[in-house]
């Protein structure tokens, strides 16, 4: 059994009754978050998906980490392959009462990557140069140039606290106990792609971006810095293949 499936009564709904396909863990993990008129987002999704509101506010997710173990079952990590930094831009969007997260981009090291997670999955990965590393003292330095349009992100960020779950009902388990991706194929078909992971051992955190133009022909950049921060570690996921909605 896959470690992920250890833990299953926190799922929203239950797991697909097709065996899953893939296998990855996500690593070092911070979630930034903005608040986002809701009004703002809406020409962004497709009109079959309900953009979400949090006690009045949408919200944008900015999410750099690691990849590790990304690999097809039943095969084995392959060096140069199953590990390399990601960095996603996500919206928070529901459909048929399963919410889960709409990609606005998604940047990865991996050039193979992209293009399977493109070709397969239909979501809109753009390859970077990317890099991670981590200090003595826990600190993290991130750094990420697309490829195509040099959009970059460059931020160093840290935990600053014991891992604990988040409490159901509360805006941090709402950003991240999301079990399912929605994504749109060139033919213009809805897909939904399930997930399964353990419950999100998170961390508060701090973070200093120094800079960050993912928003480049989306929407107006938010002001300020973000309004939350979280760390994880580690999380380990199984994933489904798509789902056609339409």
């Amino acid at each position: 059994m896959h470690p992920s499936l250890k833990a299953l009564d926190h799922r929203p709904w239950p797991l697909p009754s097709a065996p899953w396909t893939w296998r990855q863990s996500w690593r070092d993990l911070l979630f930034a978050h903005w608040p986002v008129a809701r009004d703002v987002l809406l020409p962004l999704v497709p009109e079959e998906l309900e953009v979400q509101e949090f006690e009045g506010s949408s919200w944008v997710g900015v999410v750099p980490f690691r990849m590790s173990g990304v690999m097809r079952r039943p095969f084995p990590d392959f060096p140069g392959i199953s590990a390399f930094p990601e960095l996603n831009l996500r919206l928070y969007v529901e459909k048929d009462g399963r919410p889960g997260v709409w990609f606005l981009s998604l940047d990865a090291a991996n050039s193979l990557a992209v293009w399977a997670a493109r070709k397969f999955f239909h979501l809109p990965y753009s390859h970077a140069a990317m890099g991670l590393e981590e200090d003595s003292a826990g600190t993290i330095s991130y750094r990420s140039r697309r490829q195509s349009g040099n959009q970059r992100f460059e931020a160093e960020y840290s935990a600053t606290s014991e891992p604990y779950l988040a409490q159901p009902d509360s805006l941090e388990h709402w950003l991240t106990e999301r079990y399912c991706l929605y994504a749109r194929s060139p033919d213009g078909r809805l897909f939904r792609g399930e997930i399964h992971h353990p419950p999100w051992p998170l961390q508060k955190a701090e973070a200093e971006i120094s800079h960050n133009d993912l928003w480049e022909g989306h929407f107006p950049a938010p002001t300020g810095p973000p309004a939350l921060l979280h760390f994880a570690r580690r999380i380990d996921v199984v994933v489904w293949n798509l789902e056609p909605l339409t």
